[in-house]
């Protein structure tokens, strides 16, 4: 495919955005008309409840590249990058946030490495132009955790502007408020991804929508991803094992205890014997848990027929 026909599907979602959205839409098409991309922009107005609707109605009358897709309510950001995904055409999807904090003069950057090979290409905020304590630093502390439960070593997981292909964009599965780890669920579909330093501006208009409780609900995705990441196609791995534990353990301790009874000793009234008794329950209950899974998981798969691998390419004789 010639780079010059690609089409670049551009998406940002906005929520309460109406003094920056025209601003930053003009630098878009700045830098994508003087690199003669061909693209296309779709902004998803996630149920802002200042003029941003009416500003995005004008701005449709100047730029012909310009889709608005007006969602219902404020679903947030992950409901909106879906929208964003599921209604766009390009070869290559661009994310950036709506407030100018991210440049567009480093989409040009990322076009380019994905068409060096990678499916992501993630912006790293190396000089980020945010408030140390309720921004940088409970950032800083979930992208360390992030990198360290799931295996992907990357320096800013939070960071709007991607570029992704259009193949990754259509395995991933977005639900809930999983869009911080979209490189975690690209990496579950086997993308190749690289992290580039990209440009970070201060806020010009309005305010964060981010408080400190984001860093709470980052530790409960975290989990899910955790799981999905170890687990997804195989969850008696998780469970059965723990189960399997948890009733050895339950008949080693019940073993001893029927021994001390037979020598004569009372052990009605011993901890043990409750503690053995709860091993043993939960221990038959995650291995149920286990089976449960694992038919839910064939569901999953077959009643979507979504394999559970992915080809990145096939060569054969007949091609060369």
């Amino acid at each position: 495919m010639s780079y010059i026909k690609q089409l670049i599907s551009i998406i940002v979602p906005v929520f309460n955005e109406s003094a920056s959205i025209g601003l930053l839409l003009d630098e878009v098409i700045n830098v994508m008309s003087s690199h003669k991309f061909n693209f296309e922009l779709i902004v998803v107005n996630d149920g802002s409840k200042d003029n941003t609707q009416q500003v995005l109605k004008q701005l449709t009358l100047k730029i012909k590249e310009l889709s608005v897709i007006s969602l219902r309510k404020n679903y947030g950001q992950t409901a909106a990058m879906s929208a964003g995904f599921d209604n766009s055409k390009g070869d290559i999807v661009i994310t950036l946030d709506g407030d100018l904090q991210n440049d567009p003069n480093d989409i040009p950057l990322l076009i380019s490495e994905i068409n060096n090979g990678y499916d992501l290409v993630c912006g790293w905020r190396f000089d980020r132009k945010d408030k140390l304590i309720n921004r940088k630093i409970p950032s800083k502390i979930a992208n360390k955790l992030i990198a360290h439960v799931t295996g992907l070593k990357l320096h800013d997981y939070g960071c709007s502007l991607k570029a992704f292909k259009r193949e990754i964009v259509e395995d991933i599965k977005l639900y809930g408020e999983l869009h911080r780890f979209l490189p975690v669920l690209a990496n579950i579909e086997g993308a190749r991804i690289k992290e580039i330093k990209v440009n970070h501006r201060s806020r010009q208009y309005g305010s964060s929508k981010y408080g400190i409780d984001r860093t709470f609900r980052v530790l409960m995705d975290l989990i899910t991803v955790w799981f999905m990441t170890k687990f997804l196609t195989r969850p008696m791995y998780g469970f059965g094992f723990v189960g399997i534990i948890s009733i050895f353990f339950s008949l080693a301790i019940s073993s001893y205890l029927i021994v001390l009874k037979i020598m004569g000793e009372d052990i009605g009234n011993r901890p043990l014997l409750m503690f053995a008794l709860i091993l043993g329950i939960a221990g038959v209950q995650l291995f149920s848990f286990g089976l449960l899974s694992e038919l839910l998981i064939r569901t999953y798969h077959e009643s979507q027929n979504r394999p559970i691998y992915r080809i990145r390419s096939i060569n054969s004789a007949k091609q060369n």
